[in-house]
């Protein structure tokens, strides 16, 4: 660890599966089952690449059938099967001291199922939200970042994204947000574009003031 570090954002934005919530072995479940009904080669052994909108997992699976088909079915099974999710450490009290003007989520989930995990785990919806189906172009690309940034109303410069995988933590960086990366779902050295690593978001605390919010957080070396 080093030392505690300060930093100084108008506004947060969040990523949600491993950010907030963990529901990994769910969409590894669900994938599997998918990847088996639509025939795709050993699907037992299929790995989902972290943190890549649904839409455009079926289009790489599946290119020849109507994606948006194949979008619902996934998100059909994702939303019956929420059992198994986790709230993560530190986040319900985190989340409780923002103000809801400050935060905004930016997941690649639909907004369907970003409503069905928020339930399920018992956390706030926020005011703002960006979702896989409000963006033309998911993850590693930087709009979904962009467009968080554009609906606080801030610049992406003022804002600091919160995030697990590498393509999450490459589309903040490329919105030119400051990134705050969370273990969890990858070790640290594929998470090296961050500005930060944390080893959860137990350890961060942050204070509103008049000018905007401050962070605090011991990174990991």
């Amino acid at each position: 660890m080093t030392g505690p570090v300060h930093v100084s954002a108008k506004g947060i934005l969040f990523d949600m599966d491993g950010v907030l919530i963990s529901s990994i072995d769910a969409a590894v479940r669900n994938w599997k089952r998918w990847a088996k009904r639509y025939g795709v080669p050993n699907p037992d052994e299929f790995v989902i690449p972290h943190g890549v909108r649904s839409i455009d997992l079926v289009k790489m699976l599946r290119p020849d059938i109507d994606p948006q088909e194949g979008q619902r079915a996934i998100e059909d099974m994702e939303v019956e099967d929420v059992a198994d999710l986790k709230v993560l450490p530190g986040v319900k009290a985190l989340l409780g001291s923002l103000p809801p003007e400050r935060w905004a989520i930016v997941t690649s989930a639909t907004r369907r199922l970003l409503l069905a995990r928020l339930k399920a785990a018992g956390l706030p919806v926020p005011e703002r939200v960006i979702t896989g189906e409000m963006v033309e172009r998911g993850k590693p690309d930087p709009e979904p970042y962009r467009r968080g940034a554009e609906l606080l109303g801030f610049r992406p410069e003022e804002c600091v994204v919160v995030e697990d995988a590498p393509s999450g933590v490459g589309a903040g960086k490329a919105a030119g947000c400051r990134v705050l990366a969370v273990l969890g779902t990858h070790p640290a050295e594929e998470l090296h574009e961050a500005d930060w690593v944390v080893g959860s978001l137990e350890g961060l605390a942050v204070t509103a003031n008049p000018d905007g919010l401050e962070l605090r957080f011991l990174a990991v070396d």
